[in-house]
C-alpha cells in the first residue's frame, strides 16, 4: 500500500526535519503539529507539508490529526527527565514522551483507523538498562507494538549526526572555547549514523509489509569511543584540544554540575548511566530498509567548521521553485 498522507510527530526537530524533507521530495503530503508554529518554519518553504499548531498531548487533538492521515511517524524523543519517585523506573518527563504518548498514538491510531505506524526508539532500549532514558524508551517500544490492529516498525538508532546535530557541534564548539576537554564517560562506545540514512530507513520502510512487526537497529559502519568522537570533532572545526578521561566519581560529578547548568541540561548523570551500555549494533541495518550507510568523518569534516546549518534544505526549495 503506498501511503500518501503522512503525520509526522516530532518533525520539527533534527531527525525529523530531515525525514519530511525526504517525503516531500516523494511528492507526499505530510502534515507536522507543533506547539508553536513558528518552529516550523524552515519546513513551511517545502511544498506538501502542512503545519497545523497544536498539542498532540491532547487525545482530542491526536483524534482530529488522524482524520486526515494514513500513516503515523512518530519521532518525539527527550534526554533529560527529572528522577521518577518511589518504584518509578523512569522519570515524569520521560513516561510522558515515551510511553505514554505512544500509548495514546496507537489508540488514537486503532480508532481512526490508521493502520501504519512507524515509531523511533533508541539502540540499547531494554526495561533492565541501567538509564531511565532507556528503559523509557524500552516501555515505549511495547507500546507501540501492543496495538494488533495497527502495523508497527521500530527503528532504534545509535547515536544521530548531521549538519545541524546537538552532539559533534556541540563538542567542536566546547573546543573553540575551553583549551581542555575534561570528559565523563570517555570510553564509551557509539556507532554514529548519518540522518539522512536514519531518515531514508523511515521513508524505505513505510511502504514495505516485510518491516512490519520488526525492531530495526540502525549505526552507521564504524564504532567510536566518545574520547574519539571528541577528539574528530576538534580535528574537523580546527580546534583541537586535548582531552581528559574523568574518573567515575569525578564523571558523576560533572555530570552533576552539567545537570544544573543554566537554560537546561547540557549533560545529566541518567545520560552518564546511558554510557555503561555500549552504543553499538548486533549486526549490519537490515538489507529490506536499503540503506547502506555513511562513514562519519569525511561528513563532519563538511560542516563543523561552518555555518549555514540547514543548507541542505536550499537543495528542496530550489527543486519547488521557492
Amino acid at each position: 500500500m503506498h501511503h500518501s498522507n503522512i503525520l509526522v510527530l516530532g518533525g520539527t526537530g533534527f531527525v525529523g526535519s530531515h525525514l519530511v524533507a525526504q517525503l516531500v521530495a516523494q511528492g507526499r503530503h505530510v502534515i507536522v503539529p507543533t506547539r508553536r508554529a513558528i518552529r516550523a518554519r524552515h519546513l513551511a518553504v517545502l511544498p506538501t507539508v502542512e503545519i497545523v499548531e497544536t498539542d498532540i498531548h491532547q487525545e482530542q487533538a491526536l483524534a482530529k490529526l488522524m482524520r486526515r492521515t494514513d500513516a503515523v511517524i512518530n519521532l518525539v524523543g527527550i534526554l533529560h527527565s527529572r528522577p521518577g519517585t518511589g518504584a518509578a523506573r523512569y522519570g515524569p518527563d520521560f513516561a510522558r514522551a515515551h510511553v505514554e504518548l505512544p500509548i495514546r498514538i496507537v489508540a488514537a491510531c486503532g480508532v481512526a483507523g490508521v493502520k501504519r505506524f512507524l515509531h523511533m526508539s533508541a539502540l540499547g532500549a531494554d526495561r533492565n538498562a541501567p538509564s531511565m532514558y532507556l528503559r523509557s524508551k524500552a516501555a515505549g517500544e511495547d507500546a507501540a507494538l501492543s496495538h494488533p490492529a495497527v502495523a508497527t516498525t521500530v527503528f532504534r538508532p545509535s547515536v544521530v549526526f548531521g549538519e545541524d546535530d546537538a552532539f559533534l557541534n556541540m563538542f567542536a564548539g566546547m573546543q573553540r572555547w575551553f583549551p581542555v576537554i575534561p570528559l565523563g564517560g570517555a570510553d564509551a562506545r557509539f556507532q554514529p549514523i548519518y540522518v539522512e540514512d536514519v531518515a531514508q530507513a523511515f521513508v524505505n520502510a513505510l511502504d514495505n509489509q516485510h518491516t512490519v512487526g520488526k525492531v530495526y537497529e540502525l549505526a552507521g559502519p564504524e564504532v567510536f569511543t566518545l574520547r574519539e568522537l571528541v577528539q574528530l570533532a576538534g580535528r574537523a572545526s580546527g580546534h583541537p584540544r586535548p582531552v581528559i578521561g574523568l574518573p567515575p566519581a569525578l564523571a558523576r560529578l560533572q555530570a552533576l554540575v552539567l545537570e544544573l547548568a543554566p537554560g537546561g541540561p547540557v549533560m545529566s548523570r541518567d545520560n552518564l548511566d546511558s554510557m555503561k551500555a555500549d552504543n553499538v549494533a548486533r549486526g549490519p541495518i537490515a538489507p529490506e530498509l536499503g540503506v547502506t550507510p555513511q562513514a562519519l568523518e569525511a561528513i563532519a569534516s563538511r560542516y563543523l567548521g561552518e555555518a549555514g546549518s540547514r543548507s541542505h534544505f536550499d537543495q528542496y526549495r530550489v527543486r519547488a521553485k521557492r
